[in-house]
């Protein structure tokens, strides 16, 4: 029964499963089904010029819509990786936005741990032990602390 029907509908199988992935991916969250919509709609072109051809068997076309479904899902996700770049790599890490900041400190560094005080946040601070008052620059900083040195 399957396989009549899909000798029956033809290339249209493969065109009606494209756009129905392409609807799907418009109406849920994510970049998968754009990919898979789009190996199906070329399964159907490749079934409109091959329909003639004694090898071109539903099998076969199921065999051609996975193996292009997989190359598709690999050149998507090369392009959304290439696309990933930011004009503001650093707009959720505070912490790496402060290196090379200056300030001075308020409180000493003692024991290799102080804090001090950047704009609203006050900081916890690593670095070599200096007394309060003395300026100190942002070298790098993690989720937590800020690595200072003396300037």
């Amino acid at each position: 029964m399957l396989e009549r029907a899909f000798y029956e509908l033809g290339l249209w199988n493969w065109m009606v499963l494209g756009l129905a992935l392409l609807v799907l991916e418009l109406l849920l969250p994510g970049v998968f089904l754009l990919w898979i919509g789009i190996a199906a709609l070329l399964t159907g072109a490749l079934t409109l010029q091959l329909w003639d051809v004694p090898f071109w068997t539903w099998h076969i076309q199921v065999l051609v819509f996975l193996a292009l479904s997989i190359v598709s899902v690999v050149i998507g996700r090369r392009i959304i990786n290439q696309r990933d770049e930011s004009d503001q790599p650093l707009l959720n890490r505070r912490a790496d936005q402060l290196v090379g900041r200056t300030a001075t400190l308020t409180e000493p560094i003692r024991d290799g741990y102080g804090r001090m005080r950047i704009g609203d946040t006050v900081w916890r601070i690593a670095g070599p032990d200096v007394p309060a008052g003395t300026k100190v620059r942002v070298v790098r900083g993690n989720d937590t602390e800020l690595v200072v040195e003396a300037v």
